[in-house]
């Protein structure tokens, strides 16, 4: 009985660890650039030499998209270890792919809205 409980406990870990490397990879890019754009912009002085509306609603959603991914991927480990640990209960195990399944969907919605507030402001401002 110990041994199973043990195999699940490395197997959550493991989904944890490799959960972790994909989230630092991806979101330490969006961050870096977002962390300069703010910087730059707190640099400048002067009305003509300031951040732009577009550089500023860039940055926001640029940060805003960080946020909502490190989120996912935090509530899809959730659901992974919840996955992991149901034991086999239909109940818990749908709960589970739920959790998976409703952070993934937020993922493509917070992209396709990246995507339309990006061309909104690249066509009109």
């Amino acid at each position: 009985m110990k041994t199973k409980y043990t195999h699940k406990l490395k197997s959550a870990t493991g989904v944890l660890t490799a959960a972790f490397a994909v989230a630092t990879a991806y979101t330490s890019n969006a961050f870096a650039s977002a962390a300069s754009e703010i910087g730059s912009g707190a640099n400048s002085t002067g009305q003509t030499s300031g951040v732009t509306f577009q550089q500023g609603v860039t940055t926001v959603t640029n940060i805003l998209l960080f946020l909502i991914g490190l989120v996912a991927v935090i509530m899809i480990i959730i659901g992974g270890i919840r996955y992991t640990t149901s034991n086999g209960d239909a109940s818990q195990t749908k709960a589970a792919k739920d959790t998976i399944l409703y952070a993934i969907v937020g993922l493509v919605v917070a992209i396709m809205a990246y995507a339309i507030v990006s061309w909104v402001v690249k066509t009109f401002v």
